[in-house]
């Protein structure tokens, strides 16, 4: 008597996976757009770094007891106005800000992604610094 065997062969079985690992593939992207995430991201993280290059540059000032000096950082002279960084010398007293755009003038310094997505500095008015992000265009 022979007995008959039911059930898929192992090739049917790695053509079907083949086929939903395509699909997936294809579809994942249209459902989860990360990049504004991760845009958002790298501003914030911009921030954090201008927010500690700027603690930084003011510690070393008070620790060096050079008040109203120029402190040196890595090599690079950061201009100091009121106990903390110009808006022309943050970028100086940053290690690295690659992917970003740098414009300064006396009142600000803006480091842009795109348009509408950027970190902005303001220098100490004798009441400390302002940092904030703008994530409209990101």
């Amino acid at each position: 008597m022979k007995q008959q065997q039911s059930g898929f062969t192992l090739i049917e079985l790695v053509i079907v996976i083949v086929i939903l690992g395509i699909l997936a593939a294809a579809a994942l992207p249209r459902f989860t757009d990360l990049s504004v995430d991760a845009r958002t991201a790298a501003l914030n993280g911009l921030m954090g770094s201008v927010h500690s290059a700027a603690a930084i540059a003011h510690s070393t000032e008070l620790a060096r007891g050079v008040s109203g000096a120029n402190v040196t950082l890595e090599g690079n002279v950061v201009y100091i106005l009121n106990g903390y960084p110009t808006a022309g010398s943050i970028s100086a007293a940053l290690s690295d800000y690659s992917g970003f755009t740098f414009a300064a003038d006396t009142a600000s310094a803006t480091f842009t992604l795109r348009a509408g997505c950027l970190v902005k500095y303001l220098p100490s008015t004798g009441t400390g610094i302002s940092v904030t992000t703008t994530t409209t265009g990101c």
